[in-house]
């Protein structure tokens, strides 16, 4: 009886020696025959050996997989190569193909491992910037498997959905019209501005990188070895680098006097359409100048319009209207989101009817309101007038708070307020370091009394009221398996000096904490905190990997 053989399916990503897996390289090495592409083959051909290799021509695919099926199943360990990953318009589905046709099964048939690697909208981005940080998509405009009327839907459905469009096989010697029909249907839903990037032999010998634009991509060499990457609504270009941001929103938060937003995110003048005498942020990425605008609509006809007329129907492409027949310029609506988070008060956790009013007012339809567990309210607001949103708020009697890596002052209700002594210093708190920026969020639990029942312990730093004084709880933490409640490092502070106290604290962590490091970790790593102490208290017990995480 014939001993099964093995089929891998290889992946050798862009063809450079530090780019392929170790385990691609396994596989190769292990294999007793190569199939492959001829120019893949000469890509690959130092990891080989003694193995046996047969390689053909570029439109013969599918002989390449009937042959490596044959020999798997004459007990050869067979590896078919492609470039990029093999399951990216690669060898893999045409292997798995050809296996179905003659009965195979995972249980009886022969071993399939497909080994994956970098595909080319990987590669090729990361010569160019990051053009894909967005939804995007791949389309081959090789028509040699596919009706190339198919392959236009396709272009026609990515361009509408703003996708960001690498494009492989774009043109060969026998194939050229179908990169210019592509443009052409981009073009009825993009600006010509829109950034382009053509990666050629992407970290070959021969590699070639030109940024361009939509409009002029075609005076540049486009080639079978070309993927073209070109950017949605959004992409802007910066220092010869085409940059995708990750969405359309611009989010702003509270007591920010810079916010922290990259350039092409800020809130302008120019990102508006209605300003005429403006470009439309084509550099920030938003999409269609006025006078590219005005060039397409009157090309043919400016001499025969007023200004005003041409000023319509520029707006009209810009915002997406439909003009004389032209399919809309497709321009995703960047929206900004203001940020924030509303409280009755750091003791106080009753809110009123007016309160709960204002909220659905300033909220309005399209905002939203996210109750938390620490009696907050966090708010998300479309608005491109942060100020007038506050003012409302506080004129209703709201704590405002930003979100994000800051200092949250979270305390009990005092019993309803009946116990009033502590909380004047937990509203001192709040109004000396609520809000403030920290390289990662830090929550102050309060507590009036040594029951503890708000779990002030349980927080970064807590603080409990108890017989007149104050006991102090540093670096809590709250969530995961190995949660456990801060260490006891002071009792009986005096009230007046517990601000100090807490400041110092604080102010120690966000001069000398990493980025995103919480405060029991800078604690555990420190090991003193102003004065105090770290003992190592957590217990040591054995764990199973959680698949979220810890």
């Amino acid at each position: 009886m014939t001993e099964k053989g093995k089929l891998f399916v290889v992946g050798f990503g862009p063809g450079d020696f530090k780019h392929i897996t170790k385990r691609a390289v396994e596989a190769i090495q292990e294999s007793d025959l190569v199939i492959g592409y001829k120019t893949y083959v000469e890509l690959i051909e130092h990891f080989l050996n003694e193995q046996t290799v047969v390689s053909t021509g570029m439109t013969e695919e599918v002989s390449r997989a009937q042959e490596a099926v044959k020999q798997a199943e004459n007990g050869k360990k067979v590896a078919v190569i492609s470039s990029g990953d093999a399951g990216v318009y690669g060898m893999a589905g045409l292997i798995y193909e050809v296996l179905i046709e003659k009965g195979w099964k995972q249980e009886t048939g022969v071993e399939v491992e497909v080994v994956p690697g970098i595909s080319a909208i990987n590669s090729c981005a990361s010569l160019i910037g990051a053009p894909v940080m967005h939804d995007s998509c791949t389309i081959s405009l090789s028509d040699h498997l596919t009706p190339w009327e198919l392959i236009a839907k396709r272009v026609e459905a990515a361009a509408q959905a703003d996708f960001v469009i690498a494009l492989y096989n774009p043109r060969s010697g026998r194939r050229t019209r179908q990169i210019i029909e592509t443009q052409k249907i981009l073009l009825k839903y993009r600006s010509p501005q829109t950034p382009v990037g053509l990666v050629k032999s992407a970290y070959r010998d021969r590699q070639n990188i030109v940024i361009t634009n939509l409009a002029e991509m075609l005076n540049h060499d486009i080639g079978m070895l070309t993927t073209v990457i070109i950017g949605n609504s959004s992409t802007f270009l910066y220092d010869n680098l085409i940059i995708t941001p990750r969405g359309y929103q611009r989010k702003y938060t509270l007591n920010e006097e810079q916010q922290p937003l990259k350039p092409h995110q800020r809130l302008q003048k120019e990102a508006e359409p209605w300003a005429l005498e403006q470009e439309i942020g084509l550099s920030e990425g938003t999409g269609i100048d006025v006078d590219s605008a005005i060039g397409l609509l009157t090309k043919a006809s400016v001499k025969k319009q007023t200004s005003l007329e041409i000023a319509r129907k520029a707006v009209a492409m810009v915002t997406g209207q439909k003009v004389s027949g032209q399919a809309p310029i497709v321009q995703q609506k960047i929206e900004t989101v203001f940020e924030l988070a509303v409280s009755p008060g750091v003791a106080n956790k009753e809110f009123t009817p007016k309160q709960m009013i204002t909220l659905a007012e300033v909220v309005g339809e399209k905002g939203r309101m996210e109750y938390t567990p620490h009696h907050k309210i966090i708010l998300k607001i479309p608005t491109s007038n942060p100020e007038s949103i506050t003012i409302q708020l506080r004129e209703a009697g709201f704590l405002l708070s930003p979100v994000g890596d800051v200092v949250t002052v979270k305390a009990c209700d005092f019993c309803d307020g009946e116990k009033t002594e502590p909380i004047p210093y937990a509203d001192e708190l709040q109004s000396v370091l609520g809000g403030s920026k920290m390289p990662k969020e830090l929550n102050i639990g309060f507590n009036g009394c040594g029951m503890s029942c708000y779990s002030a312990v349980m927080e970064d730093i807590g603080i409990v009221y108890r017989r007149g004084k104050f006991d102090l709880f540093l670096g809590a933490k709250p969530v995961g398996r190995t949660a456990h409640p801060g260490q006891p490092v002071a009792e009986g502070i005096e009230p007046e000096q517990l601000v100090g106290i807490i400041t110092n604290i604080v102010e120690e962590y966000r001069e000398n904490a990493h980025p995103n490091e919480r405060l029991f970790k800078y604690f555990k790593r420190v090991k003193q905190i102003q004065g105090y102490k770290y003992k190592d208290i957590t217990p040591v017990i054995e764990i199973e990997p959680a698949p979220c995480g810890d």
